[in-house]
């Protein structure tokens, strides 16, 4: 067995049990998180809460993304097939982007809810808060140690900022009941909402953001498209580049194609193992698929140095020299 054979069976067989491991957490999560969720909601509506009522919801939201993360981790385990011949892995980043809308939807709730709230106070049990909201932090705590050390993957980030956004819930909630037993003042509750909706909403949009673009097949972050193009060129016997494209199949693994201009046929088969080489060292690039052209006539279309298109002719991408 040739080395890159074994290194792609360690890396598939870390891939399983990764994913094992992480369905595994969702399973243990989405219980822990879901009898929690009964709790709080009971509690605080006997005692009047909002804080209290706000993570309720959070922690059920949880446990809708634990149950999303778990379809689409036994989705995304799927083979390929004729049908689907890149595999299920986008279903992750389909979860991912439906957990960040869900939470979306929450912090708009919690936002009015905590006005309304604002305008007209309402009586809150400060003591009856502070002891759920207590035991809730501590569900929250293991759930997010959990996750932090035995899921991996975009959903598993996703289901994290959930459970880390319901942990300040709670925080908030310990903290509006303590100033509502020891004070009375009762604005404190709404008011400590509308702070942990806002946190909420800035980790969410960061989510929100990191699926979208993997679904719009953009460059990945970590990427230059400008610096995969230039080390493509440079390489021995390459005379240029274009129809270069670079894009996320699935919240891990990067894609790319090209047409490579080489000047000698003969070499393509060196140019290829030392582009790939290249690609999977400095870029960890590792699905490739070139095409290569020699001494004919450059395709039709503006040719530019490095940036891509703006608005691409005849389905060509930018070339690079």
């Amino acid at each position: 067995m040739s080395k890159s054979h074994a290194a792609g069976d360690r890396r598939a067989h870390r891939h399983r049990t990764d994913a094992h491991a992480t369905r595994r957490v969702f399973w243990i999560a989405l219980a822990l998180t879901a009898a929690f969720a009964l709790v709080e909601a009971l509690g605080g509506w006997l005692a009047g809460s909002l804080a209290l009522i706000s993570d309720a919801g959070h922690m059920v939201t949880d446990a809708a993304s634990f149950v999303v993360a778990l379809i689409a981790a036994t989705v995304t385990s799927r083979p390929p097939s004729g049908r689907a011949s890149y595999g299920y892995a986008r279903a992750e980043v389909i979860a991912a982007f439906v957990n960040a809308l869900a939470m979306l939807a929450l912090v708009v709730w919690i936002a009015v809810e905590a006005v309304l709230r604002l305008l007209a106070p309402m009586p809150v049990a400060g003591s009856t808060v502070m002891g759920i909201a207590g035991a809730g932090l501590a569900v929250n705590l293991i759930v997010a140690w959990m996750l932090s050390r035995h899921a991996h993957g975009i959903n598993a980030r996703g289901a994290l900022l959930h459970v880390l956004g319901d942990l300040l819930g709670s925080v908030a909630a310990f903290v509006a009941g303590a100033v509502v037993h020891w004070t009375g003042w009762m604005q404190i509750d709404p008011i400590l909402s509308l702070v942990v909706s806002l946190l909420i909403l800035r980790a969410t949009l960061a989510l929100l953001k990191e699926s979208t673009g993997v679904l719009m097949e953009r460059v990945p972050a970590h990427l230059s498209y400008e610096a995969v193009g230039r080390a493509l060129a440079r390489l021995p016997g390459v005379t240029g580049v274009h129809d270069l494209h670079v894009w996320q199949m699935s919240a891990e693994r990067v894609a790319l194609s090209a047409h490579v201009m080489i000047a000698d046929g003969a070499a393509w088969p060196r140019t290829l193992a030392a582009a790939q080489r290249m690609l999977a060292q400095d870029f960890a690039i590792d699905h490739v698929t070139l095409q290569p052209a020699w001494p004919v006539p450059p395709p039709a279309g503006r040719v530019i140095p490095v940036a891509p298109a703006t608005e691409p002719t005849e389905g060509h991408g930018p070339r690079l020299h």
